[in-house]
């Protein structure tokens, strides 16, 4: 394995980024490559996959195994759960979520999704676009990734003709176009040979752009929350009402975007109750600033009332609170959702009682169009939903903040994950068919 030094390191770009297509498309594949050829795969590692696939009569090891750790995974050839693989080159730290392209389990790919900057999409050469390629790129686009790359696998199966790639590249960009998706890099591959993985291959001389490790290498990474709205979900309100600290009250959490300073005026949402920033504690020491993703504890100068679930925020930049949420969603559990059902909505460190007042419209995948009102949305299904909550939510768009314009619907039976959703509007898609009335049960 090659070695980076720690400074290296410390100087070096973080990218999280996730593999995404459908089943036998060889992403699997591509991430074991991937590792192989970055010189990222530890001796022993290596050693085990080799005799893996020996016992299996494989005469080469079958990189795959590197990531399909589950026992069902080898044995049935398919990803099942998500697995997640960091590794570094002197150029950037990465963080990969490898999901699967079954679509039993389009649910896991919204899992690995939620947080990448970059959405790497596999195409069987073969194959071309298929219904489960446009589902992952509908669901890349409605998580606001930033950057998809589509690759074009198993060239060597087509005689690495520049016309297939062409074909299947000018296809997709032409759909992630219509769903709104910013940017999209076509890159022909083939990850059981190697090209154009980390290597560029000689035998697609046509192609001039670049390898999948150079473009995940050079993409601009643009995830800096600090300068996004300023949201601190309280987790946990600290007392320890000891001899040393009797009148301590903190409000424990980790910041989900922007900056907090010391004396800095805040709201505390839903309540709308205003106080000032008296102190900011981390890892046990005070500090005048915190941002992004720190886990941090906030002193407020007056006694209001605070607890689990509430959101502190800057005054000047607070959210409105609703009780009716509308939102693209992806329907993930075995069970249908419909109108009228009852659900818990988890947003952030805050769950309410909800209902589904009304579902405008299902997205049809073949050519983007909105099937209206229709009642349902089936596990995997696309659509908006209009939610009354039993009480206000401070709610961000989807938009403006991929942490505080997201939730989750839960049964309230099993506590099984329904839908995950995100607020406002999240793609470049025709507005659905005028609302229907609903006279169902209002909270």
């Amino acid at each position: 394995m090659s070695t980076i030094t720690t400074e290296a390191l410390s100087a070096t770009t973080l990218l999280r980024f996730a593999t995404a297509g459908s089943v036998d498309d060889g992403k699997s594949t591509l991430v074991g490559r991937l590792l192989h050829d970055s010189k990222s795969v530890l001796t022993d590692q290596l050693e085990a996959v080799e005799r893996a696939s020996a016992s299996r009569g494989q005469e080469a090891p079958d990189l795959a195994l590197l990531t399909d750790g589950l026992r069902a995974e080898r044995e049935q050839g398919i990803t099942i759960d998500v697995a997640y693989r960091y590794f570094a080159t002197p150029r950037r730290r990465f963080i990969l979520a490898d999901t699967p392209g079954h679509v039993q389990y389009t649910r896991n790919m919204v899992t690995g999704a939620s947080t990448a900057e970059l959405t790497v999409v596999l195409v069987d050469a073969r194959n071309g676009v298929v219904e489960q390629t446009r589902r992952h790129a509908a669901i890349a686009a409605l998580l606001r990734v930033p950057h998809v790359v589509l690759a074009v696998n198993k060239m060597d199966l087509v005689g690495y003709e520049e016309r297939v790639f062409a074909a299947i590249a000018e296809e997709f960009t032409a759909y992630a176009t219509e769903l709104g998706v910013p940017e999209v890099t076509a890159i022909p591959i083939s990850a059981l040979a190697g090209d154009n993985v980390v290597d560029a291959s000689p035998r697609m001389d046509w192609y001039g752009g670049p390898t999948v490790l150079e473009h995940l290498e050079t993409v601009p990474v643009s995830h800096d929350l600090a300068h996004c709205h300023a949201r601190l979900p309280v987790q946990y309100v600290i007392r320890p009402q000891t001899a040393e600290l009797p009148d301590y009250r903190g409000y424990a959490g980790q910041i989900a975007s922007g900056t907090f300073r010391v004396g800095e005026e805040v709201t505390v949402l839903p309540s709308g109750r205003t106080s000032r920033i008296a102190g900011i504690d981390l890892l046990g020491e005070p500090v005048d600033v915190a941002w992004t993703t720190q886990s941090v504890t906030v002193l407020l100068t007056d006694d209001v009332d605070v607890s689990r679930g509430d959101l502190i925020v800057p005054s000047k930049d607070a959210p409105a609170t609703t009780q009716d949420v509308e939102a693209t969603v992806c329907h993930v559990a075995d069970q249908p959702l419909t109108v009228g059902h009852r659900v818990l909505l988890k947003h952030g460190t805050r769950t309410v009682k909800a209902i589904v007042k009304d579902i405008p419209s299902r997205l049809t995948l073949a050519d983007l169009s909105l099937h209206p009102h229709p009642g349902t949305l089936a596990a995997n299904d696309i659509g908006r939903v209009k939610i009354r909550t039993a009480e206000p939510l401070p709610v961000d768009s989807y938009a403006d903040s991929r942490r505080t314009g997201s939730f989750i619907l839960i049964d309230p039976a099993d506590g099984t994950t329904l839908t995950a959703g995100m607020v406002g509007e999240s793609f470049a898609a025709p507005e659905p068919v005028t609302d229907s009335d609903d006279d169902g049960w209002d909270f």
